[in-house]
């Protein structure tokens, strides 16, 4: 079989460029698939996973005998997603990587009859991501163009910190202010904190005195007091609580003009969420926790969530975080992706922000971007002023350090090949 020679050029000839947002609920741009169906079949020839020393994510591999190489991400419980990547190995091997949306549902389908979720959902994610990545590629254009093409310029990000995370040498629970500070500095205008961890742990969320009440309230007091409303501020607690105890924090909160609260609650009960919501005036955000269009979509109907998140990593891959966040701009609900993983989990977000006409703010986390990915991989987008752009090289554009493979830092695993 020869190679695909098609080029960036032939692309936007092909696509032009007034199509590239003609998207609907969904993930492919109409064009986007008649200049992959224009190229020859691409073999999906050979899985690897790719796990690591000291991180908490893990990478799938997908090679293809067009000599392309596509890279996928997904986190936590190693162990079960290689052998369900093994499983669904003889899925995968021999099929056609432009066909994402195919391949998707029929892991989709496979996963579903014996409970959607878990290793199965996260590996589905993982493979989808790589897909996208083979598929811009092969047309050598970065990925958000596939997905309809930049609905945003740029996209503003808020900075993730938890306990014990540092901070340019700085932690929140001794320099709230400091931290704040800094941040602004780099024009970065919104934070994320989890002042409820400590007492949450304590209780099991089944219980907050008001003691606890004031306490939780000290980076916030702290926050405030340093920048006034310029730092916008995300609470996050975990799913830990029951809704009694959701519903006094949420009350305690809302004289600071908090941005949103997140995970709340566990995240499969869409008439306690409505309660949470219908009881608060600040924004409802969930959840990270949610895999599929599916699930997004009883929450939406039960008018139990403000603002969506999801995770690339688990909810999909591209293909649903797009059709995710159209289904949730039929209700004009913003869309807040979750990128607490890995640096491919940051680069598809990326990507996928970008195409994002509800797009509200994306997390980032200065103790990543700065102090791990660059271990891993060359090349990082880093946020500017507040704001973060995609790379424009084809596909995602993750540039693996190969040292990596040499140092101990990562451990290649084969899957399978033909």
């Amino acid at each position: 079989m020869k190679q695909n020679s098609f080029s960036r050029r032939d692309f936007l000839k092909t696509a032009g460029a007034g199509s590239l947002g003609a998207m609907g609920l969904g993930s492919f741009n109409p064009e986007t698939a008649k200049a992959l169906e224009s190229l020859d079949p691409i073999k999906i020839t050979k899985l690897e996973a790719i796990t690591f020393k000291d991180a908490f994510w893990m990478w799938v591999r997908v090679y293809t005998d067009q000599g392309i190489v596509g890279i996928g991400e997904t986190y936590f419980g190693t162990n079960a997603q290689i052998g369900a990547l093994k499983d669904y190995s003889n899925m995968i091997i021999g099929k056609d990587a432009r066909n994402i949306e195919r391949i998707w549902r029929d892991l989709y389908s496979r996963a579903s009859f014996t409970v959607t979720g878990g290793a199965e959902m996260r590996m589905i994610s993982a493979i989808n991501i790589a897909l996208w990545d083979i598929a811009g590629k092969a047309l050598g254009v970065p990925v958000y163009t596939l997905l309809g093409g930049k609905a945003q310029e740029k996209m503003r990000v808020y900075n993730t910190y938890t306990n014990g995370w540092n901070i340019n040498g700085m932690q929140y629970d001794k320099d709230a202010k400091k931290i704040t500070r800094f941040l602004l500095d780099m024009g970065v205008k919104a934070a994320k904190i989890y002042p409820y961890e400590v007492v949450g742990r304590k209780t099991g969320g089944t219980y907050i005195s008001p003691t606890d009440v004031d306490d939780c309230l000290k980076w916030v007091k702290d926050i405030r007091e340093e920048a006034g409303d310029e730092m916008e501020i995300c609470i996050d607690t975990m799913c830990r609580w029951n809704l009694p105890c959701a519903v006094k924090i949420a009350h305690s909160l809302e004289p600071y003009n908090i941005m949103f609260i997140e995970d709340m609650l566990l995240p499969d009960n869409a008439q306690s969420y409505n309660v949470l919501c219908k009881e608060t005036s600040i924004a409802v955000c969930h959840s990270e926790r949610l895999a599929t269009r599916y699930m997004f979509r009883e929450m939406l109907e039960a008018k139990a969530v403000d603002i969506v998140m999801y995770d690339m990593t688990w909810c999909g891959g591209p293909t649903e975080a797009k059709k995710i966040s159209d289904m949730a701009d039929t209700y004009y609900i913003p869309t807040a992706p979750h990128t607490c993983g890995g640096p491919v989990l940051w680069h598809s977000s990326i990507h996928t922000a970008h195409t994002l006409t509800n797009y509200f703010i994306m997390e980032s986390s200065w103790h990543f971007w700065h102090d791990i990915w660059p271990d891993y991989v060359n090349d990082l987008p880093v946020p500017v002023d507040g704001h973060v752009v995609a790379p424009e090289k084809p596909g995602l554009g993750v540039e693996i350090k190969p040292e990596i493979f040499k140092n101990g830092l990562a451990t290649i695993v084969p899957i399978a090949e033909i």
